[in-house]
């Protein structure tokens, strides 16, 4: 995935450190008014509170820091790694889960995620939050490949990162998670989060439409989806499966030229309206295909369109889908895009993904999509 870049050079760190055109900033103590031991415990504490506080006139290139993370970050969990030279030894790493107070700590950390779960990390923005401060958007991506079943567990959030003006290095990391509201060390909220996360769920091996997560709350993830391809009938429905055979007959052969077409997943049917009486049920066609490419439909009632993709909201639910259920789960969905202040465009798509004939319901994965209107992760 490509990753937002500044258009100016990015300035990498020199001699182990990032340099600033200014001298840092110092502050003087006078230790004959401190007892020996009350200075330097002194010493951390002062060094991290330099970090909140605001001088008055900041002597840390905080721009040089934020181009610096557009071209680190994205190393986090790849074979180059994170350049170690840009953060203290001392540097305190915080997430609702984990704590380490040393750089050596914090890299075994990334070392071990990078083991156990083979983690997939993307970088969002990067902006300027204070003097000392730097934050960051991300989302990470990982498998428990522990687990016979291989879950995937996906936390966004953001990191505040704190600056320490006498070495000009990173001196703080603390990780803020969007799908809890205690992130403080240790949650047991975020602890459930993760456990939630390792749940069962059956998805085939078939090609899908393709997405990027943008954000995941307790409820819901919100996706960038790029453009797709459906062949679609007229169905009865939201969870009906009226009209399926006829398009899953256009990808066995059916169509123009008795073209095989190879089936991906999901099966999705689609509401136009509030009230749900007009229904589609479509097949996603594989990304390879486009509408130059493809087929004509040997029947009139069935059609081809390019889904231009865009925002997605979308909420995960197992067992079977039968309409008085989907039409909850589009009910919860939709009360808490609009609690959040989201803006969520008329009717919803459920999407299937198994067999209901060879999956056991509570293994089974669903999901209720609603596309989203002016939706920005600049302002998350």
């Amino acid at each position: 995935m490509s990753v937002a870049r500044l258009s100016d050079p990015i300035l990498r760190p020199l001699s182990g450190h990032l340099t600033s055109t200014h001298p840092p900033h110092q502050i003087k103590l006078k230790r004959s008014a401190l007892p020996v031991n009350r200075t330097r415990k002194m010493n951390w504490t002062v060094k991290m509170s330099m970090v909140e506080q605001s001088p008055t006139k900041s002597t840390v290139d905080v721009k040089q820091f934020v181009e610096f993370l557009y071209e680190d970050l994205p190393h986090l969990f790849d074979d180059q790694g994170i350049d170690r030279t840009a953060y203290d030894e001392r540097v305190k790493f915080r997430d609702p889960i984990t704590k380490h107070d040393t750089i050596s700590g914090y890299l075994f950390n990334i070392a071990m995620l990078k083991k156990i779960f083979t983690p997939d990390f993307y970088l969002h923005w990067v902006k300027p939050t204070g003097p000392y401060e730097i934050t960051t958007r991300w989302t990470m991506v990982m498998r428990f490949i522990l687990l016979p079943w291989k879950p995937e567990l996906i936390f966004t959030g953001t990191s505040v990162m704190g600056i320490n003006p006498e070495t000009n290095k990173f001196c703080s990391h603390e990780d803020f998670w969007d799908s809890i509201k205690n992130n403080n060390y240790f949650s047991l909220e975020g602890l459930w989060d993760v456990m939630k996360q390792l749940r069962i769920y059956k998805t085939p091996d078939l090609e899908t439409p393709k997405f990027q997560i943008l954000k995941r709350t307790s409820t819901y993830e919100v996706r960038k989806y790029s453009p797709f391809i459906v062949v679609e009938t007229q169905g009865e429905k939201l969870a009906g499966s009226t009209g399926f055979n006829t398009v899953a007959g256009y990808i066995f052969g059916k169509n123009s030229t008795t073209e095989k077409i190879p089936m991906t997943t999901p099966v999705f049917t689609q509401a136009f309206d509030a009230d749900m009486s007009k229904v589609s049920i479509q097949i996603v066609l594989p990304s390879e295909k486009d509408m130059n490419s493809l087929p004509d439909p040997n029947q009139e009632d069935i059609s081809l369109r390019k889904v231009e993709g865009g925002i997605a909201a979308v909420l995960k639910f197992s067992g079977k889908p039968t309409e008085d259920i989907v039409s909850e789960k589009e009910k919860l969905l939709r009360s808490s895009l609009l609690k959040d202040g989201l803006n969520p465009k008329t009717g919803c798509l459920l999407a299937r993904y198994n067999d209901p004939g060879r999956t056991w319901n509570f293994i089974m994965r669903n999901e209720v999509l609603i596309w989203l209107e002016d939706f920005s992760l600049e302002d998350s």
